[in-house]
C-alpha cells in the first residue's frame, strides 16, 4: 500500500471533473460519496454530466439485495468507471482499481468514519487520491475544520493511532472517563468495568454470561512480538499485545489481523507468530487440553477425548500422531529445529481441535 494523498477543500465541479477524468486515464475507478438516498440518483446524474463516457452506478443501503450485488460486482469487474454511492462502502470493500475517492460533504462525517472510508483506496500499488469537501468555509463548523484538518496532515500509513488521539482531543473522552464521572471506573479499569457489567447484566436477566474455554499455556522458542519499526508508537504496541494475549475467540485474531493489514500493512513475522501462537492456545483449549509438554521430541496435549471418529481424523491429519485413550493423551513428533517445531505445533493445533469436535462413538487406539 501506499499513502493517499489528500485534499480538503471547497467543493469544485472542475476538479472533481479532472480528479474522474485523471483516474480513468489511466485505467482505474472512482467512488463518489453522497450520502443521501434521496438525492443521490440525480449526483449521479450531475457526475454524467460532467464527466461524459463515464459508466456511472449507484449504490446505497435501501437497494435491495438483488438490486445491489449485480451492481457492486460489476464494479468490482471493472465494468464502471465511478460508483456514486453513500457510506455502504465503509467496510467490507477491496476494489484495488479504485484508487480516486470523491467525498462531498465531509464536513458531516466523523474523523474515524472519514479515516476508514479513505482506507477503501490505496490498496494497490497506484498512487490513490481522497478529495474531501465541504461547502463553504462560512458554514464550516470548528470541529468539522479540525477533523479534516487531521486527515490533512495525517496521510502516511499507520497514521490511525494518531488520528484516534486527535479524534480523541476534538471530541472529548466522554463522562464515563471524564473528570464528571463519579465511582471508580477509572481505577479499575475500563475493560473489567465493562466485562463487570456484563456479569451484571447477565445475573440479572437470568442468563450465564458466554465464557470460551481458556487458552492453553504453550511455551515454544519462536519469535513473537510486535515490531517496532512495524508499529512505532509504544501505546499501540502495548495494545496489541493485549488484545492478542486477551483474544478467547478465533474470529478475534482475525478481525485483528484484517485491522493491522488495514492500518500497518502487511503483517511481517514476528507478529504473523505472536497470533498464531495465541491460535494454537485457543484451539487445544477448545479441544479440552488444560496442559501441552514437551518430551522426547514429541508435543504432548491433554486431557484429550476421542472417539472412533476422532482417532481417525488425527491419523489422518497427522499420521504419526499417537492416542493413548487410558491417559487421555494425544502426542505427536515435533522437529527439534526451534522454527519447524513452531510450525508442527499449529500443525497440530489444528489437527488436535478438528478431531476433538468429531462425535465421540467408542474409541479405537492408535499404536496406543
Amino acid at each position: 500500500r501506499r499513502p493517499v494523498k489528500t485534499y480538503v477543500g471547497e467543493y469544485d465541479e472542475e476538479l472533481v471533473r479532472q480528479a474522474i477524468d485523471r483516474e480513468r486515464a489511466r485505467g482505474g475507478q472512482a467512488f463518489f460519496l453522497h450520502n443521501r438516498v434521496d438525492t443521490i440518483e440525480e449526483t449521479a446524474e450531475r457526475v454524467r454530466a460532467m464527466c461524459p463516457g463515464s459508466r456511472v452506478v449507484v449504490a446505497h443501503g435501501q437497494m435491495a439485495e438483488r438490486e445491489l450485488e449485480p451492481v457492486m460486482l460489476n464494479f468490482l469487474r471493472g465494468g464502471a468507471d465511478v460508483l456514486v454511492c453513500t457510506t455502504i462502502v465503509e467496510a467490507g470493500l477491496d476494489v484495488p482499481s479504485a484508487n480516486t475517492l470523491i467525498v462531498e460533504r465531509s464536513d458531516h462525517m466523523g474523523l474515524a468514519q472519514l479515516y476508514q472510508i479513505r482506507g477503501r483506496v490505496g490498496r494497490a500499488r497506484e498512487r490513490a487520491y481522497a478529495y474531501l469537501f465541504y461547502p463553504s468555509a462560512a458554514v464550516l463548523s470548528e470541529e468539522a475544520a479540525a477533523r479534516l484538518s487531521t486527515l490533512s496532515d495525517y496521510t502516511e500509513l499507520g497514521s490511525g493511532f494518531k488520528i484516534a488521539m486527535r479524534d480523541l482531543e476534538i471530541r472529548g473522552a466522554g463522562n464515563l472517563l471524564g473528570d464528571e464521572q463519579s465511582g471508580h471506573v477509572a481505577a479499575v479499569g475500563f475493560e473489567l468495568y465493562v466485562s463487570m457489567l456484563d456479569e451484571a447484566v447477565a445475573a440479572l436477566s437470568g442468563t450465564a454470561a458466554d465464557e470460551a474455554p481458556e487458552p492453553v499455556r504453550l511455551d515454544v522458542p519462536v519469535d513473537a512480538f510486535v515490531p517496532g519499526d512495524y508499529v512505532p508508537y509504544e501505546a499501540a504496541k502495548i495494545d496489541i499485545h493485549r488484545r492478542v494475549a486477551g483474544a478467547r475467540e478465533i474470529a478475534d485474531l482475525i478481525l485483528l489481523r484484517e485491522e493491522l493489514e488495514d492500518r500497518f500493512g502487511p503483517v511481517p513475522e514476528p507478529l504473523d507468530n505472536l497470533i498464531k501462537l495465541q491460535d494454537a492456545r485457543i484451539k487445544l483449549g477448545r479441544a479440552g487440553a488444560s496442559a501441552v509438554t514437551f518430551r522426547a521430541g514429541r508435543l504432548a496435549v491433554s486431557p484429550i477425548e476421542l472417539g472412533s471418529a476422532g482417532a481417525r481424523t488425527l491419523r489422518a491429519e497427522l499420521p504419526e500422531a499417537l492416542y493413548e485413550s487410558g491417559r487421555s493423551t494425544v502426542s505427536v513428533r515435533v522437529p527439534d529445529d526451534p522454527g519447524a517445531r513452531f510450525n508442527g505445533v499449529v500443525a497440530a493445533a489444528e489437527a488436535v481441535l478438528k478431531a476433538a469436535t468429531e462425535p465421540l462413538a467408542p474409541t479405537t487406539p492408535l499404536n496406543g
